[in-house]
């Protein structure tokens, strides 16, 4: 399969055009909507022809990637070596701000490792959407019995582990533009135990790309504000996970505060 990031780190080249029609919007979000909505229509296609495979997944996520910063984003990717250095398959815990994240972790992760994600049903059945999630095999849950929603991650989670694919898990009960440690869960921590799995915490500040009013996948663009990912060294689960659980918080909540701080 073919791999987009070779080395550590990315950052968006200074010299990246932008689409003409993109700068002729004068700063609105409608061409940026326009090319999104282009890639998920191809990528619906592949997928409702049942071809939607882990390959056409990462491509179709970096088609979208580039759309972006050929938009204006710029794009600030560190500790890709961490996924290289997996041996084996993985939770991998993130914080959770935007569409975006959703869109592009398969183009830096799925090149590396066999993963899927944990998403809600809402996600499963969406009209557009939901022929390419389910073409991944994620984790369902319907947010409505937490239970049995922790139980279904437990037993498919483990099984998806077992088989050699890694898990991506969003701990937050929402997209949220602050991280408050509070509202990030041990989900993660209590599959990697379960299943005897290292985890990894990952890192994200993606408000360039807001929520929306009345769609949240189609919010404002703020290209002034940088895309930041940085991917952490996993680590085995020792003990009851608390110590981990922590590091995992100071991990996401240095890197929020460190980009928060520049201009």
């Amino acid at each position: 399969m073919k791999v987009y990031f070779n080395e550590d780190t990315y950052h968006t080249p200074a010299d990246t055009q932008r689409f003409l029609l993109d700068r002729l919007s004068l700063g609105t979000r409608y061409y940026f909507h326009y090319k999104f909505a282009q890639e998920i229509l191809r990528a619906k296609k592949i997928a409702d022809a049942g071809n939607f495979n882990r390959g056409e997944w990462a491509e179709a996520s970096y088609r979208i990637m580039k759309n972006i910063e050929k938009c204006g984003g710029k794009f600030h990717l560190t500790g890709l070596n961490n996924l290289v250095e997996t041996q084996k398959p993985l939770v991998l815990v993130s914080n959770h701000m935007s569409t975006l994240e959703t869109m592009v972790f398969p183009c830096i992760i799925a090149p590396r490792m066999s993963a899927s994600f944990v998403i809600k049903a809402s996600l499963a059945t969406h009209p557009y959407i939901g022929s390419i999630m389910r073409a991944r095999k994620p984790i369902v849950v319907d947010r409505v019995n937490p239970r049995e929603d922790l139980q279904k991650v437990m037993t498919e989670g483990q099984e998806m582990l077992a088989s050699g694919r890694s898990v991506i898990i969003f701990p937050q009960s929402t997209r949220a533009s602050d991280f408050i440690p509070e509202d990030f869960n041990t989900l993660g921590i209590k599959l990697a135990k379960r299943a005897n799995v290292p985890i990894m915490p990952i890192a994200i500040k993606t408000d360039m790309w807001e929520n929306g009013k009345y769609i949240r996948d189609l919010g404002p663009i703020d290209r002034s504000k940088h895309i930041h990912m940085a991917f952490g060294k996993s680590m085995e689960i020792t003990g009851n996970g608390k110590e981990t659980h922590k590091e995992i918080l100071r991990f996401i909540g240095e890197h929020m505060n460190q980009w928060r701080q520049e201009k």
